[in-house]
């Protein structure tokens, strides 16, 4: 029987490569954004199930592993890639659209991570990643609300790992550190900058899915990446 994956948050870039890399593997694979529509074209190519999801929703989220298990199957594979920005002064961010980042980066993290244990822990196995990025170990000026979702994600990844990973549960969260690549920038490095400027995104895909296979006698919680030009 072949696995089956979700991917929330999907779009272009990280998790559309990471959903490519997994078709090639014989995965079946679902993929869930709060505007399915924008997920036409990749889900045509890889033969993909989509799901709407606001993941900030208990409502949705549930909805979401509802329908996946319907269709497809308990899945093997989640993978959080959600996220939302409020940038600003700290003086000057309003309220509503930091609960906003906090509800989809931290929150919406919790509320997958509980749906997929949930179907994993019974069967002993199964594996669940989180997509963070520099945020998640280091705030940025104007920018408090991404670090504060960012921060939230990787203790909640560091946690479940702890609990999930003597129960077969691999959990494992990814610091994006560095810009990906994607057609939106419209150039394949950084203007005037070196080669690899720019994480590709088939790269941290086949980052990730290393990750999936690695034996469980040692495995990762962790993982950053970045281009081998960016300082640390």
């Amino acid at each position: 029987m072949s696995m089956k994956a979700v991917i929330v948050g999907a779009g272009e870039g990280i998790s559309a490569a990471f959903a490519r890399a997994l078709v090639k593997d014989g995965v079946k694979v679902a993929l869930a954004a709060r505007d399915p529509g924008k997920l036409t074209d990749i889900a045509k190519e890889l033969g993909a199930l989509t799901v709407v999801c606001d993941v900030g929703k208990p409502q949705d989220v549930a909805a979401l592993f509802q329908r996946i298990d319907a269709e497809l199957g308990h899945p093997d594979v989640v993978l959080f890639n959600a996220g939302a920005r409020a940038r600003g002064p700290i003086t000057e961010l309003k309220p509503d659209e930091v609960a906003n980042a906090l509800m989809v980066g931290a929150f919406g993290g919790f509320l997958v991570g509980q749906e997929a244990a949930r179907r994993m822990l019974p069967r002993g196995q199964g594996t669940i990643l989180f997509t963070g990025a520099s945020a998640s170990v280091k705030g940025y000026p104007l920018s408090a609300p991404f670090a504060m979702a960012k921060f939230a994600l990787r203790g909640l990844a560091q946690s479940m790992a702890r609990e999930l990973a003597p129960k077969g549960i691999h959990v494992a969260h990814f610091v994006i550190d560095g810009a990906v690549r994607n057609a939106a920038r419209g150039t394949v490095d950084r203007p005037g900058g070196p080669p690899d400027s720019y994480l590709d995104p088939d790269a941290i895909a086949q980052s990730y899915m290393s990750v999936l296979k690695q034996p469980r006698s040692a495995w990762t919680w962790e993982m950053e990446l970045r281009p081998w030009v960016e300082t640390f």
